[in-house]
């Protein structure tokens, strides 16, 4: 894939509390839930359309509207972050339960193959992304102001707030709290 600039939105979601889990719990049981929780969320991801392009140590990274954009591509990736809490929240099965912070913002990415031939996301947007998921609390979704703009008819969001985001000056951070209504199951994106 040549490199492009497209609109997309961009998923953040961490692990809250991944080091303490670590030195309370036997290294395999760790790595076997951690295994277990990212195929799940690899799974609801792409089932919402979105593109998964990295996992980070206890992170994923995730992409609305590449390589295939939609039409609602910012309310995916908010249903997606929705289903994510809940799956940390009901746990994978194991001794450990989890809990996830998850940032999402809209914007303009340069998307194109990076090494390896996987994909590769670039731009403010994966910026601002990623600090939003850092300034959330624990459970917490919180989105950018123009991701906001595209599902403020489908979800309920708290007070807006400001957020320092290191290296991008303060960003307008908007809590998701409940979705207005629900979807029948989405079906996978078509290739």
């Amino acid at each position: 894939m040549g490199e492009e600039r497209k609109f997309a939105t961009v998923l953040f979601a961490d692990i809250v509390g991944s080091t303490a889990l670590g030195e309370a719990h036997d290294p395999e049981v760790v790595r076997e839930t951690l295994s277990r929780t990212f195929a799940t969320w690899r799974q609801i991801l792409t089932s919402h359309g979105g593109t998964v392009e990295k996992f980070i140590g206890d992170a994923v990274m995730a992409v609305f509207g590449v390589p295939s954009a939609h039409e609602d591509d910012a309310e995916r990736a908010v249903r997606a972050a929705f289903a994510i809490r809940e799956c940390a929240r009901e746990g994978t099965g194991g001794p450990m339960s989890l809990d996830v912070r998850v940032g999402i913002t809209s914007g303009e990415v340069v998307s194109g193959s990076g090494g390896g031939g996987e994909l590769l996301v670039t731009g403010a947007s994966v910026n601002a992304a990623a600090r939003l998921q850092q300034a959330a609390a624990p459970g917490e979704l919180l989105v950018g102001s123009v991701t906001r703009d595209l599902t403020s008819h489908t979800v309920r969001f708290g007070d807006p707030r400001r957020v320092e985001a290191k290296g991008m000056g303060g960003l307008d951070a908007f809590p998701a709290e409940d979705l207005l209504f629900e979807l029948p199951a989405l079906r996978a994106a078509p290739e």
